[in-house]
């Protein structure tokens, strides 16, 4: 695929008139008015219904909204329409849920105020039966200050995604100076509020800052979005009790936390908790007819344990052996959890259901990287040369990526790897309804992935494809071109787990799921500086079954 988005972009009156022939006129309109200026979405489909979401701006006190779903563009052949309110108490932002649509249905729909309409958004419910083909756009980890969010534009412009995956990372906390600071000032994108996002103001106002960029707008409008969080919707590296980027003068974590969360769900087109369900217990099963399940649970909020510091054992990685021993010992403790034993229960029923409606795809919604990778032996001559110019930081954290390696240890303790026997109970739970084809699609690295995954005895688990960021760049991408490919083919070098990975590029995953194969592209953009871009597929990887097992092909 190669989209070059130049001679679409000549000649438009507004930066928020988007063009894209093959949608038959959905895309001519501009996707935001001074009333919508952050536009509209969708998400959290079902078979019969689907969040619809806008926010009214300029009002001062509580108003009236109508909304209206139809099968046509036209919006002339309603199948719901109804009224609700806003009001400041959630930040004039709408969500309805309207029940009793037509599954597998592709849907329209409006927002009214003040005789003022909405932009037209189209959204899809969840297919109920027989169901040949899905088409999944895979993202995560979308920095504001780093770039425009050009991958989302691309996301919108192609027809065939049926719906988006966001796996986390939707917002950013920090503050102007903060990660991606330099890029923002130059850029002309330096994160609104300016400070990092404390209070439920802080992250109402960053939520509408990355809802106005123009590919925001445009993805929103198009597909229906499925989203789990990871860490900076709140901030870096949460866990049950606490986060890697609170502090003390920040006020309680949990308050923090709390307004985060209150903000997310104002903000995101995703379904308000149950009543007596703790806003934190975010989780879903989304089935796809006969064809394939998307699961969903919680690893930040509720159950984590705190991340292991490496810095903290300084003594117990002397050796390789004692090394191994302290992973073995201590972060590979027993009680160390990802998720709750209530979230591994529902992972082991939506499986089970998957089975049982003979669906060949289980996809898990997976934020952090889920297989075995330890760190590469960085003693190459070309990564050698290439840190030997690097600045302070590089080198420092090349350096601890160095003995790492050296010790066998892998580098991401935020990662499932810092929580081995919790990756075992996970799969320990497939495994026992009869699951070894997981198909795991991973965010949080600003990296492609392609792996496989295997359980404690080497047992194959099925496989993970993860996706590079939208904006945000690997952690030493100014070391050069020459040097990151290096390092990704000493990875897989380093890891049977590992089949190819690709830290240089920013973009996402385009996967279409059919009943006999599944297809995977891994689509690079181009540019994220301005809004002309071109798109290019660096790879595609074909996934088939082999009886309970799934393989590359």
């Amino acid at each position: 695929m190669h989209i070059d988005r130049r001679e679409a972009l000549l000649g438009l009156t507004s930066s928020l008139l988007l063009a894209n022939r093959a949608h038959a006129g959905f895309d001519e309109q501009a996707w935001s008015n001074e009333v919508f200026a952050h536009g509209v979405a969708s998400g959290d489909p079902d078979t019969d219904s689907v969040v619809l979401w806008t926010r009214v701006s300029g009002l001062a006190n509580d108003a009236k909204v109508r909304w209206v779903v139809a099968s046509d563009i036209a919006m002339q052949k309603v199948v719901a329409q109804g009224m609700t309110s806003t009001s400041r108490a959630r930040d004039f932002t709408v969500k309805v849920v309207p029940n009793g649509l037509p599954s597998g249905a592709r849907l329209y729909f409006q927002f009214a105020v003040g005789g003022v309409k909405s932009p037209i958004g189209r959204t899809q419910t969840l297919a109920d039966g027989e169901l040949d083909r899905l088409v999944l756009a895979v993202a995560s980890c979308s920095n504001f200050p780093f770039g425009r969010f050009n991958g989302y534009q691309a996301i919108a412009d192609d027809p065939e995604i049926d719906v988006v995956v966001h796996l986390g990372d939707y917002i950013y906390e920090y503050s102007e100076t903060g990660y991606g600071g330099d890029d923002g000032r130059r850029l002309g994108r330096v994160h609104e509020p300016r400070h990092e996002t404390v209070t439920l103001s802080d992250y109402r106002r960053r939520h509408a800052q990355y809802k106005s960029d123009p590919g925001s707008l445009a993805m929103h409008a198009a597909h229906p979005l499925i989203a789990t969080w990871d860490d900076h919707e709140s901030t870096n590296n949460p866990w049950a009790g606490g986060a890697q980027n609170h502090q003390d003068d920040e006020g309680a974590w949990m308050d923090r936390r709390t307004v985060s969360l209150r903000a997310y769900y104002e903000w995101m087109p995703v379904r308000e908790p149950a009543v007596g369900q703790a806003p934190e217990h975010r989780r879903g099963h989304f089935s796809y007819g006969n064809l394939a399940s998307l699961i969903a649970v919680e690893t930040r909020h509720m159950a984590r344990s705190k991340q292991i510091e490496f810095s903290d054992h300084r003594d117990a990685l002397e050796s390789p052996e004692s090394a191994q021993e302290f992973y073995r010992t201590i972060v590979g403790a027993a009680d160390r959890q990802m998720i709750t034993d209530e979230d591994r229960r529902y992972f082991q029923n939506a499986l089970r259901a998957s089975k049982a409606n003979g669906q060949p795809w289980r996809i898990f919604l997976n934020q952090t990287i889920l297989a075995k990778v330890l760190s590469p032996n960085l003693q190459d001559t070309t990564f050698a040369n290439a840190v030997a110019k690097a600045d302070e930081s590089t080198a420092s954290l090349v350096d601890g990526l160095t003995s790492l390696g050296a010790l066998g240890l892998p580098a991401n303790m935020d990662a499932w790897d810092g929580y081995p026997q919790a990756r075992e109970r996970l799969y320990e739970a497939a495994a026992a309804v009869g699951v070894t084809d997981l198909l795991a699609v991973t965010g949080d690295t600003h990296v492609f992935w392609q792996n496989r995954l295997f359980d404690k005895d080497n047992r194959s688990m099925g496989l993970e494809l993860g996706t590079s960021g939208i904006t945000s760049p690997r952690g030493f991408s100014q070391l050069g071109a020459a040097a990151t490919q290096r390092f990704d083919e000493l990875t897989a070098e380093r890891n049977d787990s590992v089949d190819w990975v690709d830290g240089g590029h920013r973009g996402y995953i385009k996967l279409t799921l059919e009943h006999a194969q599944a297809t995977a592209q891994f689509v690079a953009l181009s540019n994220i500086e301005t809004r002309r871009f071109t798109t290019d597929v660096l790879r595609t990887v074909k996934i088939v079954r082999d009886t309970d097992t799934i393989k590359y092909t």
